[in-house]
């Protein structure tokens, strides 16, 4: 299908209706939209499916996708979505149509130019991960309370790693922040337990999609 000339092209890997497994939005139905590719190799990442292959779509094709399942909220993750240059130009398109929009990154690609109606969650990488060296701290700063910083920990190394950064860098000052356990590397009663002791002020958070339907892709 020919497109106009300086149309946005995407690759995507899937586009489907679920619930928010994670983040304050979680249990919401939402259309995903997941973006092809990823520079990162995260130790425990479950979307390896994604680094590579996906579908080449115009954004006038994303958004017909997107309408057909009649849902108010859209989640655009990957992979890593901003790793493809038109990301930015889809998220805005998705705020102009109405939805409400959140950004699921890795915190190691630039969030400034991501439109202000997004709510923009970035995860960032403990020592466990392999990706910590990735971290572009450089995005606290541009973080709004909208916003939301994720830590997926695999262990108590990661746990002190992650209390630290938020310590030293007044990161619970910044936005809300979310721990969360690496599944069946970290045991969530334990991480629960972590958070309590140390009366810290973050939101524990499994991922809902696995507890309802496992590790299959799609959800």
């Amino acid at each position: 299908m020919s497109r106009p000339a300086g149309a946005v092209v995407l690759r995507v890997t899937e586009i489907f209706h679920s619930l928010q497994g994670e983040t304050s939005r979680v249990g919401l139905p939402t259309v995903f939209v997941r973006l092809t590719g990823c520079p990162l190799r995260c130790s425990w990442c479950d979307t390896a499916y994604a680094f590579s292959g996906g579908e080449a779509l115009g954004q006038d094709e994303i958004l017909h996708r997107v309408a057909a399942f009649a849902c108010g909220t859209v989640c655009v993750t990957g992979g890593e979505p901003l790793a493809q240059k038109g990301c930015t130009k889809l998220l805005a398109a998705l705020c102009d149509a109405g939805y409400s929009v959140s950004l699921e990154t890795s915190g190691a690609l630039d969030i400034g130019e991501v439109d202000p109606r997004v709510a923009r969650i970035v995860d960032l990488k403990a020592p466990g991960s392999g990706e910590s060296a990735r971290n572009r701290w450089g995005n606290i700063g541009l973080l709004r309370a909208g916003d939301e910083l994720k830590f997926v920990l695999a262990s108590r190394e990661d746990y002190d790693w992650a209390v630290a950064a938020c310590r030293q860098r007044r990161l619970f000052e910044c936005c809300p922040v979310l721990f969360a356990p690496v599944q069946g590397q970290l045991e969530p009663a334990l991480l629960a337990q972590w958070l309590l002791d140390d009366r810290l002020p973050a939101r524990f958070q499994l991922q809902l999609h696995k507890v309802l339907w496992g590790n299959s892709p799609g959800r």
